[in-house]
C-alpha cells in the first residue's frame, strides 16, 4: 500500500486534523530546542569557564550519536509502528534535560554532565528522526510533500526567530540551567500530541536477515542511487564546514563581540526571520528556477554566511546587527537548500527502506558534524575564533561541486521521480 492511498490529498494541509496535531507537536518542540541550543554552550562558557576546544567538544557530543544512525535506522525499520518510538524519544529527552537544573540546584553541574546529556539526548533525537522518515510519508500524500515540508520548515524558522530571543531573556533572568525546564516540557507536549495521532503503520522490515545485513543494504541503496549519493556528498560537505564555524558562534558572540545573552538571542531571532521567508519562498522558487538549481544556490550561500559574522566590528548595535544579518542570509539559504532536497529524497526512496536509508544518510551527513565541531574547536584555540569562521565560510563553497554534473542540477520538479526498481 502506498502513502497516496493512506493519506488522500486535501485542498490545504491546514484542513487536515492529523497534520495540524503533528505540526503543533513539532512547533512547540522546535521552540524548546532553540533554548537548549543557546543554553548548553552558555552554561559551558559562563558557568564552567569552558575553552574554545571544550565548547567544540560539547557541540561534537550533540552530533556524535549520528554516527550510529545507520544501525539505529535499521533497527527502527524492524518496527511496524514508528509512533511509539517517537513518543519514547520525546519522553527520554524530557527526563534528560530535567537532570541539568537538578544538578545546578545541587551544585554538582560539570562539563562531563553536559557531555553525557548531549550524547544521550542526541541518541534520542536520532531515534525520533529515523522513525519520522517513515512516519512522514504515511501522514501526508506524495502530492503534499513540498507543501508539508514547507509548512514544517516555516514553523521551524519561526522558532529560530522567537526562540533565541525568548531563550536569551529566560537565560538572562532565570540562568541557563533553569531555562532548560522549558525545553523539557516542550518534549513532553510533543509526546502527548504524537500519541494522539492515528496513522496507519507501515510494513515492518522483518525477515531473517541480521541487523548488519539490513544496515549494509541501506547503505548500498544510498551510495548507488544517483540522486541520493550526490545529495549526500553535497550535504555532508556543507555540514562539515558550517559546523567548524557554528561550534564557535555563541562563544564568538559572547567573548569576541562582547554581547550579553539577551542581545545574542534577539540578534539570532531577528536574523532567523530569513528562515521563515526562505521556507515560504522555497516552493515558488523551486517552481520558478527548478528544484535542482535552488538546491545548488542554497549550498553556496548558506556556508558563506558565516563569513559575514567574522567581519563584525564597531559599536554594540553594529556588532549585533551584523550577527543578525549573517543569520538572516544563512537561514534563508538553508531553507532553499533543505526543502527541495528533502522533498526530492522522499520521492525516490522505497517505503520499506526509508528509516534505514535516513539512518545511513544521517550517519555520514550528520556524523561528520562532530568532526567539524572538533576541528572548529581546535582551530579556534590554535588560530583564533574569527579566523576559524572565515575558514568555515570558504570551505563550505566546495559543496556545490558535487552537483555540477549530477542529475539533481537538472531536476525541475518531482514529476516523474520514482524509487528505482528493486
Amino acid at each position: 500500500m502506498t502513502s497516496r492511498a493512506l493519506a488522500p490529498p486535501a485542498t490545504s494541509l491546514w484542513r487536515d486534523r492529523r497534520f495540524r496535531t503533528f505540526w503543533s507537536a513539532q512547533g512547540v518542540s522546535e521552540f524548546g530546542d532553540r533554548i537548549s541550543e543557546l543554553a548548553l554552550p552558555l552554561i559551558a562558557v559562563t558557568l564552567l569557564n569552558a575553552s574554545p576546544s571544550q565548547v567544540g567538544f560539547l557541540t561534537a557530543a550533540v552530533w556524535l550519536p549520528n554516527l550510529a544512525s545507520l544501525f539505529i535506522g535499521t533497527w527502527v525499520d524492524q518496527h511496524r509502528d514508528k509512533r511509539p518510538l517517537m513518543i519514547a524519544a520525546d519522553l527520554s529527552r524530557t527526563a534528560l534535560l530535567l537532570s541539568l537544573p537538578a544538578a545546578y540546584w545541587l551544585d554538582v553541574l560539570s562539563l562531563g554532565h553536559l557531555y553525557a546529556i548531549a550524547i544521550l539526548a542526541g541518541t534520542a533525537h536520532v531515534v525520533f528522526n529515523t522513525a519520522y522518515a517513515s512516519f512522514f510519508v504515511r501522514l501526508v500524500s506524495r502530492e503534499q510533500y513540498l507543501e508539508a515540508g514547507s509548512k514544517l520548515s516555516a514553523t521551524r524558522s519561526i522558532s529560530f526567530m522567537a526562540g533565541p530571543a525568548v531563550g536569551g531573556l529566560l537565560i538572562q533572568w532565570l540562568t541557563a540551567p533553569i531555562a532548560l525546564i522549558v525545553d523539557a516540557l516542550s518534549f513532553a507536549f510533543s509526546a502527548v500530541q504524537v500519541s494522539r495521532l492515528k496513522v496507519a503503520p507501515g510494513d515492518a522490515d522483518g525477515g531473517e536477515e541480521s541487523l548488519l545485513f539490513r544496515a549494509r543494504a541501506g547503505m548500498r541503496y544510498l551510495l548507488r542511487h544517483p540522486y541520493l549519493r550526490v545529495s549526500l556528498g553535497c550535504a555532508t560537505t556543507v555540514n562539515f564546514f558550517t559546523m567548524i564555524g557554528m561550534a564557535l558562534l555563541v562563544l564568538f558572540a559572547s567573548r569576541n563581540l562582547g554581547l550579553p545573552a539577551g542581545v545574542i538571542g534577539i540578534a539570532l531571532g531577528i536574523g532567523a526571520s530569513g528562515g521563515l521567508i526562505g521556507a515560504l519562498a522555497a516552493k515558488p522558487l523551486a517552481e520558478l528556477i527548478g528544484a535542482g538549481r535552488l538546491i545548488a544556490i542554497g549550498s553556496v550561500v548558506f556556508p558563506a554566511s558565516l563569513g559575514i559574522v567574522a567581519v563584525a566590528d564597531g559599536p554594540v548595535w553594529m556588532r549585533a546587527g551584523i550577527l543578525a544579518a549573517a543569520e538572516f542570509v544563512g537561514a534563508f539559504a538553508v531553507m532553499c537548500f533543505d526543502v527541495p532536497l528533502n522533498s526530492l529524497q522522499a520521492a525516490v526512496i522505497h517505503d520499506h527502506m526509508r528509516s534505514r536509508v535516513a539512518g545511513a544518510f544521517s550517519s555520514i551527513n550528520y556524523g561528520v558534524r562532530p568532526l567539524g565541531a572538533l576541528v572548529g574547536g581546535l582551530l579556534g584555540t590554535w588560530l583564533g575564533v574569527r579566523e576559524t569562521l572565515l575558514i568555515s565560510a570558504a570551505g563550505g563553497l566546495f559543496a556545490v561541486l558535487w552537483l555540477v554534473r549530477s542529475p539533481i542540477i537538472h531536476t525541475h520538479d518531482l514529476a516523474g521521480l520514482e524509487p528505482p526498481a528493486m
